[in-house]
């Protein structure tokens, strides 16, 4: 197969900055001299561990150890392989690649990028459809509930004609081929092994992911003799997966990111995300046909970079019984949120789309000002179930709603909920204290999902924090720091001098060694370096490179760095001071070795002590 030219790599990660990349899936922030932290999107976490360096063009994560460079996050998140990886950010920036073994691009064999290519051209094609005659009840449709031709592009919305191979042409005449569009979800087959559009005579939602891809649709049935679902989406494929993925987050994710507090607004379906966004509450999103889950908040987590409990999180809901049972499985993992999650319900029960066409847009934004605590709703709907008149239903009622309360993690939070369900039930404030502290001892909902998973054992890995806490240590690991971050800003015979200097903590060591090893004029030599190491220490080198350099800025960094690799030599020099000196003692005064190594010690002597001076 062919290869890109290890030149135009170089040349691509160059360009690119990778903070650009990331940030697109993860809310960063400075955390220092060039350094930006988030939260990981590798493993599930509450507070930021995840760095990025710009400058060096590197990730890493000190929690789980992950790191790479853009084409290795790439990778990992998208599941490409590295020509993939390569090309994509190559289009991105629109550099033209080359190619060994005759020139001209790698054939378009491994998939994904073409599932993406077809979405997006299935995208197009949709859209088109939305302006021909066809498609008036389309139209209809979107105008009946208050969007205009503006909207329609806006969301990118279409049309699926109702033929049965009016999108298979399309597409097969642009060079995709049937088991292309059929793994990428836009085809059906029949038991005959024939393929046929999976979207006929529908309105046509793209579904995106948060960099903007198209990588399936939602599509609702138009017309009578539709005999499908009122809503089909696209099925399972290599790159959609629907409890992955929220319709409208590419288009929320820099109003959510900007926000004061961060707020993110929950609705159910694709023309509420519309009439939200439409009305002014930009940062609206939606599921794609599936109950809202954890891997969902995770996403949002990422992207709101929820390290704090300052963000908001409103989920709206019908007022129909379907839509109280959804608050409810929200609620069950609302816990994994460090954002405060809430609940509005609009007047009559209705939806935001609804809403707007019958009120307004001021009464979709005025709906969050009606919202209310998630425990608050919760506790109500556990409390409705129960006959309040009766002894008995106030017992039953407090037992149902204690778990809630004990769920509170806030220490101030919970009394006042106890306070709230006291008064609510018409019981001793002291009862339902004792009843929530017992049902707190009972476990959290977190404690209670882990019940019974296996934990997994990873293998030990060397970390700075598994390294003793010496003044050796220190120095040591400062000093590759400063290499690592700063070694452009260092004088070459310096660096040189302190790269040759064996460290005395053996790990620290086989760092320098993997740094002195790689060649520092190329882009990515710190994550070369990284790569050079055992995989035991892989994640030591990483954490390193990473952390945060104790500087005010980029001068005194510079300063710093050539200040510890001074502090390197010289701590050199004094080691083969006191090798001399032990010479010396066995050498017979007045010999030539005797003269030869003091001459030898007091010029180390003078060099040391020039550079602790400087």
């Amino acid at each position: 197969m062919p290869r890109i030219r290890q030149a135009d790599i170089e040349e691509v990660k160059t360009r690119i900055n990778i903070a650009d990349i990331i940030g697109e899936r993860v809310a960063l922030k400075s955390a220092g001299i060039g350094s930006l932290k988030g939260l990981c999107p590798f493993h599930d976490e509450k507070s930021p561990s995840f760095n990025v360096r710009p400058g060096q063009g590197f990730y890493h994560c000190f929690g789980c150890g992950e790191s790479g460079d853009v084409f290795t996050f790439l990778r990992e998140m998208d599941h490409l392989t590295f020509v993939e990886a390569v090309e994509k950010v190559a289009a991105r920036i629109g550099f033209q690649l080359t190619y060994e073994e005759g020139g001209g691009p790698a054939p378009e064999t491994s998939g994904r990028t073409r599932l993406f290519a077809a979405n997006t051209a299935a995208a197009e094609f949709f859209r088109q459809q939305l302006l021909t005659p066809e498609a008036a009840p389309a139209r209809a449709f979107l105008g009946g509930r208050g969007f205009d031709p503006g909207a329609a592009a806006h969301f990118g919305v279409g049309y699926a004609p109702q033929g049965w191979d009016g999108l298979l042409k399309h597409l097969t005449a642009q060079g995709f081929q049937r088991d292309e569009l059929v793994t990428a979800g836009l085809l059906s087959t029949n038991q005959r092994g024939g393929a046929y559009d999976r979207f006929r005579g529908r309105v046509v939602w793209p579904i995106r992911d948060v960099t903007g891809q198209t990588i399936g649709f939602g599509a609702r049935k138009l017309y009578d003799d539709d005999q499908g679902p009122k809503y089909l989406n696209t099925p399972e494929t290599p790159i959609y997966k629907k409890n992955q993925v929220l319709y409208g987050l590419d288009l929320a994710k820099r109003d959510i990111a900007r926000g004061d507090p961060k707020r993110v607004v929950v609705v159910e379906g694709y023309t509420d995300v519309m009439a939200a966004h439409l009305a002014g509450v930009t940062t609206a999103v939606a599921t794609c046909g599936t109950a809202f889950g954890s891997e969902h908040i995770t996403l949002l987590r990422r992207v709101m970079g929820d390290d704090d409990a300052q963000g908001e999180v409103v989920f709206t809901f019908d007022g129909d019984e379907a839509g109280q049972k959804a608050a409810l499985r929200a609620f069950s993992e609302a816990d994994r949120f460090s954002a405060q999650t809430f609940v509005a319900v609009a007047p009559d029960g209705l939806d935001p789309c609804d809403l707007r066409l019958q009120r307004g847009d001021a009464a979709v934004r005025g709906l969050l000002d009606h919202k209310r605590p998630m425990f608050e709703f919760v506790i109500d709907r556990k409390l409705a179930g129960f006959p309040l008149s009766s002894v008995e239903g106030r017992v039953g009622a407090l037992r149902a709603a204690a778990p809630i309360v004990a769920e509170i993690r806030d220490r101030l939070l919970r009394p006042g909920y106890e306070r709230v369900l006291a008064q609510r039930l018409g019981m001793d404030p002291t009862d339902v204290h004792r009843e929530v502290e017992q049902a707190a001892r009972g476990g959290s909902r977190a404690d209670r999902r882990r019940e019974g998973a296996p934990e997994s054992v990873a293998a030990p890995a060397t970390t700075l924090a598994t390294l003793p806490r010496t003044t050796d240590v220190a120095v040591e690991r400062d000093a590759l720091t400063g290499i690592l971050q700063y070694g452009h800003r260092v004088d070459p015979a310096l660096l040189q001098r302190a790269l040759s200097s064996t460290f005395r903590t053996p790990a620290l060591d086989q760092v320098r060694q993997a740094v002195a090893g790689v060649d520092r004029t190329k882009q990515g030599w710190g994550q070369a370096s990284v790569d050079a190491l055992p995989q035991a220490l892989r994640q030591l080198g990483g954490e390193v490179l990473m952390r945060d350099f104790p500087a005010r800025d980029e001068e005194h960094a510079a300063v710093s760095a050539n200040a510890l690799c001074r502090r390197i030599v010289a701590r050199s020099l004094q080691d083969e001071q006191r090798e001399l000196d032990g010479a010396i003692q066995r050498f017979a005064p007045g010999s030539d070795e005797w003269r030869a190594a003091s001459v030898r010690r007091r010029d180390l002597e003078i060099e040391r002590r020039r550079l602790t001076e400087e």
